[in-house]
């Protein structure tokens, strides 16, 4: 069975070898479709598919407060200690806001990226330094010690991977914070960081005021608590806080969102659009090779007509064109992958800012497999017609269609 294969994938290939033009023009087509559906897909599978990472990311949910007229709006810290104090829903939750840091000391000025965060941030998330130690509650008062986490790029960049950098300074916006922690290579909430504070350590006194609505909650789900459940219970604290402070709180509700959900926002339909269109490019390669087939098959009737009449099968020939048809697919799902390759390039280039979770984006396993069953179903696809039609073979009218030129 072996032999009989490996017999057959050599003639296929001399035979596609004696037909390059035809060859390069099928291998190209399909090329063009399988390389772009592998890079759809790639985009479909980094953005929407992928978990996020962090352990048991479906626990993880966004809270908003909400108005009758606004689903989301920022929360207020106030309400959400109110929430922390009371809710029995969440194994943690932490709040957020996003911050630009001035960062001067050794070495030259520079503006970094950062969050300011509540003392049960790092935990919500599951994600524990790899040197040193997250933010304690102590450190996430008024008048707390100044510390600082900082990334594994800025810890690889400003520190130059000194193991001793825990204890050292880092001045952001003029004032000295101790380095506490080194954060994972790669770790990323919605934007890579590099600097990580306390929430209310010094934080102005408007953070402290009901009616200011200006940072971000996240929370873990308990195991046994479903969104619904979490989603009464800490409406019904809402509820409470506007009548105990009708000035500030009236009207407000709870929105709590899936963090997947919340990242990925309303890319999911035009992605899965997208991914659709390029299925439909497919098809139409898939129809022009199987019509560059059928034209070939037609060529080579007198070529079949011998092989039956030597005492070739019909499932024999279909098996020998059925092999130069999965050929033929291998080759164009090989070039694909380097299509696809340059058009995640381009992708990551033109769309970084704009697309969530971009950075997920890549020739990875999952990707190299859906290229590798595409080109299968379109070796079967545009292969099977055309072979059907060639192993039909009229022994008698295929061989006297080429008398005139065998003198």
């Amino acid at each position: 069975m072996l032999e009989s294969f490996s017999r057959d994938v050599r003639f296929a290939a001399r035979q596609l070898c004696k037909s390059p033009g035809f060859a390069a023009t099928a291998i190209l087509t399909l090329a063009l479709g399988i390389g772009a559906n592998s890079a759809m897909f790639s985009v479909v599978e980094g953005v929407l598919l992928s978990p996020l990472p962090y352990p048991q990311p479906d626990r993880l949910v966004m809270v908003w407060q909400s108005r009758p007229n606004v689903k989301q709006i920022d929360i207020s810290y106030p309400d959400f200690l109110d929430w922390q104090r009371n809710s029995h829903s969440f194994e943690q939750m932490a709040a957020f806001t996003f911050h630009q840091f001035t960062l001067t000391g050794s070495g030259s000025a520079e503006h970094v990226s950062g969050m300011r965060v509540s003392s049960g941030f790092f935990a919500v998330l599951g994600v524990k330094p790899i040197l040193g130690r997250g933010f304690s509650a102590a450190d996430d008062l008024q008048n707390g010690a100044p510390v600082a986490i900082i990334s594994d790029r800025l810890w690889r960049n400003r520190f130059a991977s000194n193991p001793h950098v825990l204890g050292q300074p880092v001045t952001l916006e003029g004032a000295d914070y101790t380095v506490v922690g080194v954060l994972p290579a790669g770790f990323r909430f919605w934007i890579e960081g590099d600097v990580y504070i306390p929430l209310a350590q010094n934080a102005p006194a408007i953070l402290m005021e009901r009616s200011v609505h200006g940072i971000g909650g996240v929370a873990r789900l308990r195991p046994d608590i479903s969104l619904a459940a979490a989603q009464s219970e800490l409406g019904a604290i809402q509820q409470n806080l506007d009548r105990l402070y009708p000035a500030d709180d009236r009207n407000l509700g709870i929105e709590l969102v899936p963090m997947k959900q919340q990242m990925v926002g309303d890319v999911r339909p035009t992605l899965l659009l997208l991914l659709c269109a390029v299925g439909m490019v497919l098809l139409i390669a898939c129809a022009n090779v199987a019509n560059l087939l059928l034209a070939r098959s037609t060529a080579r009737m007198r070529e079949f007509g011998i092989r039956a009449a030597l005492g070739a099968s019909r499932g024999r020939i279909l098996r020998q064109l059925q092999t130069e048809s999965a050929l033929l697919a291998l080759a164009g799902g090989v070039l694909g992958l380097v299509f696809a390759k340059g058009a995640i390039y381009a992708v990551m280039n033109l769309l970084r800012d704009t697309l969530p979770r971009s950075e997920g984006i890549q020739l990875n396993v999952p990707v190299l497999l859906f290229t590798f069953l595409v080109a299968i179903a379109v070796a079967i696809l545009f292969g099977i017609g055309p072979a059907l039609k060639g192993s039909r073979v009229d022994i008698l009218s295929s061989l006297k269609s080429g008398e005139r030129g065998s003198t």
